[in-house]
């Protein structure tokens, strides 16, 4: 049991660092809220927050909301390595393009899998930044 808790904090621990440990969640500027917002959204989603996935996800994105939470059930290790993003417009009230580079890492059984980031609707909803799905 005390392994498990231990690697769980690892796990932690190394999402953390992988965003750069700026303590505004990795983005390039701490006034970019939308940046901020995917980098949360995206730790959560591979730490398995199920909490942080439902609080940052936008409510037309809600219908995923299973497909979310379970995105990385099947994979071990899941980390992000060397996450950066900057939203196309901080300053915007409603929506905008936050473009993240970096890659989440997960091993599939022994083998080690690379998902690169991409860019991500990011939605104002009543004062709050949100997650809203791929960028186009």
């Amino acid at each position: 049991m005390n392994r498990i808790i231990v690697l769980v904090a690892l796990l932690v621990f190394l999402a953390l660092t992988a965003c750069g440990g700026s303590g505004d969640g990795g983005s390039q500027s701490g006034t970019d809220r939308p940046a901020r917002a995917v980098e949360s959204y995206l730790n959560a989603k591979v730490q398995g927050d199920q909490n942080g996935i439902r609080s940052g996800l936008c409510s037309a994105m809600e219908a995923d909301l299973e497909r979310e939470l379970h995105a990385f059930e099947t994979v071990s290790n899941a980390t992000i390595e060397n996450m950066s993003c900057a939203s196309d417009d901080p300053s915007s009230q409603a929506e905008t393009t936050v473009r993240c580079s970096g890659e989440i890492v997960a091993l599939y059984g022994t083998e080690e899998t690379n998902f690169p980031l991409t860019s991500y609707r990011a939605v104002s909803e009543d004062g709050e930044w949100k997650w809203c799905g791929e960028s186009e």
